[in-house]
């Protein structure tokens, strides 16, 4: 899908740019569960906090992602990033509301569904709608397995049409994020959640776990410098026994040469 020819004018400032007052950005609707909520939390918290990646990205939860200026052309996906857009000002205005493609010159990345029943079309409506807009990944997280048997599903766009990949967490070139699953307490919920990991394997932390890991790290330095000083000084103590030793002796050969 080429952005630029379907949506020419890319600068809301400009007076052709499309007219947003119509558009209906927020709707009230809850998040439907406890585990939902916080597994988009998890997903772009860590991101925020402590992702080395580099480059200016947007990462939404629940917000509308507009491919059209038209309130049937709207879709509200779980998860959203996109990589090497600034993200726009929190105001008021509506632009800045939602994620408009046209205003953002791209669509997302990466969308991220989580099923929590058989009704939300992760498989077919939404599906279909991710691959006509462009979206270079898509996966579909379905933890109490309403779908099938596979928890987690990843599809990659190919030739504009989306081919489900064999390993679902496998390394997304384009993001330099792969997807892994983990088990733990985040918040208050213990549970099986997906988390992204970076190319090498490492799994991008919260804040809170990258400050306890830093403490650890800390910790293990600081012993470790103990451990190097007790050593140092052990050594110290051998060496200077050794050498009484060998004044003890010299002192007595003395003794018996004289």
């Amino acid at each position: 899908m080429n952005v630029a020819e379907t949506y020419p004018q890319i600068q809301s400032e400009e007076p052709s740019a499309p007219d947003l007052s119509h558009l209906i950005t927020e709707d009230d609707t809850p998040v439907d569960n406890r585990y939902s909520e916080r597994q988009f939390s998890l997903l772009k918290i860590p991101l925020f906090e402590s992702w080395e990646e580099g480059k200016p990205f947007e990462a939404l939860t629940d917000v509308g992602l507009f491919y059209k200026p038209s309130n049937e052309a709207v879709i509200v996906p779980d998860f959203l990033l996109s990589l090497g857009v600034e993200p726009r000002e929190v105001s008021e205005n509506k632009e800045d509301r939602s994620y408009f493609v046209w205003l953002y010159g791209k669509p997302p990345n990466l969308v991220i569904e989580v099923v929590s029943n058989k009704e939300g079309g992760e498989l077919d409506r939404k599906f279909e709608i991710y691959q006509s807009i462009g979206v270079a990944y898509y996966a579909v997280h379905d933890p109490f397995r309403r779908l099938g048997q596979r928890e987690l599903r990843l599809f990659q766009l190919v030739g504009g049409r989306y081919v489900e990949l064999a390993n679902p967490c496998i390394l997304m070139e384009e993001l330099g994020l792969a997807l892994t699953f983990w088990e733990g307490t985040y918040l208050d919920v213990e549970a099986r959640w997906i988390r992204f990991v970076d190319a090498a394997g490492r799994i991008i932390p919260t804040g809170a776990e990258r400050a306890i890991l830093e403490t650890e790290k800390t910790e293990q330095e600081k012993a470790r410098a103990e451990q190097a000083r007790a050593e140092a000084s052990a050594e110290c103590e051998r060496a200077e026994a050794a050498e009484a030793r060998v004044r003890e002796l010299e002192q007595r050969l003395r003794e018996l040469e004289g």
